[in-house]
Parts: C-alpha cells; sequence; structure tokens
C-alpha cells in the first residue's frame, strides 16, 4: 500500500510544481482565444472550464490506462515508475505542448503544427498518417466498449457495434455542444465513481495485499519478455500517448483563457496516469501476483478482468454496474473524439469549411464506413499496431515541440521535451526492431540502432535549430 501511496503523490505533485516550470517558459497571456476570435457554433465553440476539462479527460483516457496499465503490470510493479515518471515529465509535457501550440497558433489540427516546425514533407507524412490513426482508434475503441457491454447486456457484439458506430457518426457530425458537451458530464461521473471506487476496493478490502516496488522482470516468461521496451509500449495512453495531440487542438478550440492550458491539458493526464496507476496496481493486486493476471488476461481477455476486478472490490449492485459503466465510458468517450479529429485534420487539410452539415456529412460518412470495416479484424493484432503507432506518434509530437520551444523561448526550455524526445526516440524504434510484430532481430541489435538513429536526430534537432539560440529573445 505504501508504494502505491507514494506513486499517487508524486502524481499529484508533479502537477503542482512541474507544471508550473512548464507554464512559466510559455507565460500564458489574456490574449482571446481561437474560441473567441474563430467563433463558428460548430467546432470554435467557447465552453465552460470544468466542461472542458472533462472533455479532455474524457478525450484521452480510453482504453490505454486501462487495458494498457492491466496489461504493464504483468511485468510487476516496476510499471509504477514508467506511469509516474512517463507522466509528469513526458506524458503532461506533451499534451499542455500540443494543447497550448495549437491555442498560440489559431487553433490549427495536429498535422499543421508538425508540418510548420518539421517541415513540408512531415506535414504531408503527418495528414495520411493521422487520418489512418484516428479512424485505427475509432475502430479500437469500437471493439472494446463492444466487448463490455456484451458481459453487462447480453446484447450481441454485433448489434453493439453498429449502435456504438451510429453513435461515433452523430458525436463527428453534430456542433460539440450539442452531443459530447452534453454527454460528457454525465459519463465523467461514472467515470469517477469507476477510479474512486476500484481504488478504495483496492485499499479497503480485507486481504487484499498490495505488493511493494520491485526493480525486476516479474513477467511470468521471464527473458522472453524484456521490460525494455515491451513495457513501456504496452502501457501506451497510461504514461504517454501521442493520441492526447490529437484530442488536445481539439479543446484548443473551445478554451477562453490560455492560462486554463495548465489545468486543462496538463492535468487531465495526471489524471489518467492515476487511472492507470490505479488498474495496474489493482490487476496485481487482485490477481495476487503477475502469473495468475497475465493467465486471466490470456484467457478471458482484458474486459473481462477489468468486469471481474470491479465485482470483486466494489461487490455487485449499483456501484459496480456504475463501475463497468465507467469503463465502458473510456473508450467509447475517446473513440467517438478521435473520428471526429479525422474530420478536422481531412477539413483543415483540403481547406474544407465545416461550418455547414452537408460539408460535415461528406467527410464523416466515409470515415464512420472505414472504421466500421476495420472493427472486423482482429482486436489483438490491432491494439499492438496502435500502441507502437501511438508511442510514435507522441515522439513526433515531442520534437515539435522541442523545435518550437527552441525557437520561441530563452534560458533552454527546449530541453522539457527534448529529454523525453529522445527517450521515446530509442524506445519505439527499439521495439519495431526486436517485437514479433515488427522485424524480429536480435535485442542488442535493436538497442544499437535505435541510440544511433536518436543521436542522429538530436544532432540534426541541434543542426537546425542552433541558429536561433541567439535570437530566442526577439520571440519570447
Amino acid at each position: 500500500m505504501t508504494t502505491f501511496l507514494i506513486a499517487l503523490a508524486a502524481l499529484l505533485l508533479g502537477f503542482f510544481i512541474y507544471s508550473r516550470i512548464l507554464e512559466n517558459f510559455f507565460k500564458p497571456t489574456n490574449k482571446p482565444t481561437p474560441a473567441l476570435t474563430k467563433k463558428d457554433g460548430v467546432d470554435f465553440v467557447p465552453l465552460p472550464t470544468w466542461k472542458v476539462f472533462l472533455i479532455q479527460l474524457l478525450n484521452i483516457a480510453g482504453l490505454g490506462p486501462i487495458f494498457g496499465a492491466l496489461g504493464g503490470a504483468i511485468w510487476g510493479t516496476s510499471v509504477y515508475l514508467w506511469i509516474v515518471l512517463g507522466t509528469i515529465f513526458a506524458g503532461s509535457v506533451h499534451d499542455y505542448l500540443s494543447g497550448m501550440i495549437s491555442i498560440r497558433e489559431g487553433g490549427k489540427s495536429l498535422p499543421e503544427i508538425v508540418g510548420k516546425y518539421l517541415g513540408g514533407t512531415a506535414l504531408t507524412v503527418m495528414r495520411f498518417f493521422l487520418v489512418a490513426l484516428m479512424i485505427l482508434v475509432g475502430a479500437v475503441f469500437t471493439v472494446g466498449p463492444a466487448g463490455l457491454l456484451k458481459m453487462l447486456t447480453g446484447i450481441s457484439v454485433p448489434v453493439l457495434l453498429v449502435i456504438i458506430l451510429l453513435y461515433y457518426f452523430l458525436a463527428t457530425l453534430l456542433p460539440i455542444d450539442k452531443l459530447i458537451g452534453r454527454l460528457y458530464p454525465l459519463f465523467g461521473i461514472c467515470f469517477i465513481i469507476m477510479a474512486v471506487g476500484v481504488m478504495g476496493g483496492m485499499l479497503l478490502t480485507s486481504g487484499a495485499e498490495m505488493p511493494t516496488l520491485e526493480l525486476a522482470n516479474m513477467h511470468p516468461k521471464g527473458d522472453e519478455m524484456p521490460i525494455w521496451p515491451l513495457m513501456f509500449i504496452t502501457v501506451a495512453c497510461g504514461a504517454i500517448s501521442g493520441f492526447h495531440a490529437t484530442q488536445s487542438p481539439m479543446m484548443a478550440r473551445c478554451l477562453t483563457n490560455e492560462h486554463l492550458a495548465r489545468p486543462v491539458f496538463y492535468g487531465a493526464m495526471v489524471c489518467e496516469g492515476i487511472i492507470a496507476l490505479i488498474w495496474a496496481a489493482a490487476g496485481i493486486t487482485f490477481y495476487h501476483n503477475t502469473g495468475n493476471l497475465a493467465t486471466a488476461l490470456s484467457a478471458n481477455g482484458a474486459g473481462a478482468v477489468v468486469y471481474e476486478i470491479c465485482k470483486g472490490f466494489m461487490g455487485g449492485g449499483i456501484g459496480m454496474a456504475l463501475a463497468m459503466i465507467g469503463v465502458v465510458v473510456c473508450p467509447i468517450t475517446s473513440g467517438d473524439t478521435a473520428l471526429r479529429s479525422a474530420r478536422l485534420i481531412l477539413a483543415d487539410w483540403v481547406n474544407f469549411a465545416q461550418d455547414k452539415l452537408p460539408k460535415r456529412l461528406m467527410l464523416s460518412l466515409p470515415i464512420i464506413i472505414v472504421a466500421g470495416l476495420i472493427t472486423q479484424l482482429d482486436f489483438n493484432v490491432i491494439w499492438r499496431y496502435f500502441a507502437w503507432l501511438n508511442q510514435s506518434l507522441a515522439t513526433i509530437v515531442l520534437w515539435t515541440g522541442a523545435v518550437y520551444m527552441s525557437r520561441k523561448m530563452q534560458n533552454r526550455a527546449f530541453l522539457i521535451p527534448l529529454v523525453p524526445a529522445i527517450f521515446m526516440t530509442i524506445v519505439t524504434t527499439t521495439y519495431i526492431i526486436q517485437a514479433p510484430e515488427g522485424l524480429q532481430m536480435a535485442p542488442i541489435f535493436g538497442n544499437m540502432v535505435a541510440v544511433i538513429f536518436a543521436a542522429i536526430c538530436t544532432l540534426q534537432f541541434f543542426r537546425t535549430c542552433r541558429p536561433n539560440f541567439k535570437l530566442s529573445a526577439k520571440f519570447s
């Protein structure tokens, strides 16, 4: 229990201390934001801060901090360290940068931002890459909740897939304050009950022994499944997620003041880190060890494991039902906004105004159809590729943030995103070289190539940005 509580306290301290350091470099102003200067009643809509925070939290939460954290917990309590350090120094920095830069760039979507700071080639690649990734995310976050809802309702998965996709279609099409803005506060209540209920049950249940921190590979398969880099990819959204950078610009179009970016963007990621920490701890505690957890995940799937943990720590009745609804809400409230993001990216790409319903329909309908077709693929395969693509996107966004801060700010502020950018470059490169779904090469080769590639990226960064360091005062 002590280890868990220390990790929880560290996440909270990260928000109160490190987010202030990051904010001080940006120096938020009271200038009108895109929500006010570009107000269109569809995507640029001023919303109350509490509502923007809840939408951002539910957008980014998804299956990552639940399914990903449970998968990461198979390696043991060392996952706590990655969740805490990754959230504070990488994930939350990533989310704040993507949101704040979007505000400063007039609410632009992620490809336009990356293209401006990393070049035209990056712009083209990111446009194709992100539209494909957002549709893939929408498909991932359709299959997962459909499986969970089947356990709760008994309705067949194909029927549930159609129902969820119909909701996604409406959420993609309608103005953000008409459906998402009204439903998310209600979803947020269930979401909070889920997190608090599981944590409370875990801490208070008699006989529930929470493990202490052990810096060792506790995976049942041992050296066949090394912590590096597999755990860092598996946890995905629970520590850092490129998907979040596609959601932050959406909320950047709804914030009415730059000073609100820290609690909304950095704060929502810290909340997600807390959720991931709760589920990682709950998985090991409920099943007593990583071997039992791995067996349960393999035999029954993550959805069944979530159901068993909720029932075990919260009992039956209304509390458990609300907790399960909260778990279902997480992926649904990421799936709908992922597909909405795909529409916005396409609209920015082709400069296609979205103020009229027929124009939104022209982009929304094909997006939903493609997402529906992808749901017919094997979920486990989809998730593995999503996790790697997701972390690769986060790496690109961190490099973009480093370039942005090197050009706009003084005092070597670029180091804040640069350090995690280098680290994540090594993680993602190593993974794809040696993973079963990658090149399946020897770990030593993967590590060597990854370090060399990260060094090349770093040298290119300094070569490109060095002339701007002396002129940073001009941009501050």
